[in-house]
């Protein structure tokens, strides 16, 4: 994770009401751009997605997902037909790897179902507690914060929620994100970041939450 973009002060508790309900009112049900099909190939999109993009990944998994779409039916396929499948994404060698291993562990140790709590999922290949949270999030519903560039980036940058590692954002934005922004809150960080916060020429003139921004370079 790169150096945080540096912001001078630390956004207000109205500000950041203020912020999240912008964001809601622009896209009041954001989703993530990975497609899959139920918890499972969640958790492997988002595993093949690591410094790849979600087009990339999508292209890859769509023929995937359609002969593997759970823990056992992975394992069949076997590690060198996965391979083929996702040769078009990043670093596809190791995650073909990492794909069949914790398919493996899943019908070992989960009876081929992906559990609902990040200490497990962690324990799985390939997966970190970015990974975690975003399955949690979005498979299980539950109050999670994904912490990826965009976000980390994102929090520093405003004044959201600053810190030094993803794990430091991520429990100031538990602490700092009202609860009723909770659910989707990591998803409108994610966008904000990926289409108007930008790392090289952040949008800021067409910016919808430039009114509570602390970024001390925002022009």
């Amino acid at each position: 994770m790169k150096t945080r973009p540096s912001s001078s002060t630390l956004m207000s508790q109205d500000e950041i009401l203020a912020f999240f309900k912008t964001l809601k009112s622009l896209n009041p049900h954001p989703e993530g751009e990975l497609n899959y099909l139920n918890p499972f190939t969640l958790l492997v999109a988002v595993v093949l997605s690591a410094q790849s993009t979600d087009k990339g990944v999508n292209k890859a998994t769509s023929s995937l997902f359609q002969v593997a779409d759970t823990p056992g039916k992975m394992l069949a396929l076997g590690e060198e037909k996965v391979r083929d499948h996702i040769k078009s994404i990043g670093f596809y060698n190791v995650k073909a790897r990492n794909v069949i291993a914790l398919s493996a562990k899943l019908v070992a140790d989960y009876q081929g179902q992906v559990p609902h709590r990040l200490e497990d999922l962690v324990t799985l290949p390939g997966v970190g507690r970015k990974t975690a949270n975003v399955v949690l999030n979005v498979a299980f519903g539950q109050p999670t914060m994904a912490v990826d560039t965009h976000v980390f980036r994102v929090s520093n940058r405003t004044g959201l929620a600053p810190g030094k590692t993803p794990e430091q954002v991520e429990q100031k934005l538990l602490k700092r994100v009202p609860q009723a922004f909770l659910g989707h809150a990591h998803h409108w960080l994610i966008l904000h970041g990926r289409y108007i916060c930008k790392a090289m020429r952040p949008q800021c003139k067409v910016c919808p939450v430039f009114d509570y921004c602390h970024y001390s370079e925002k022009e």
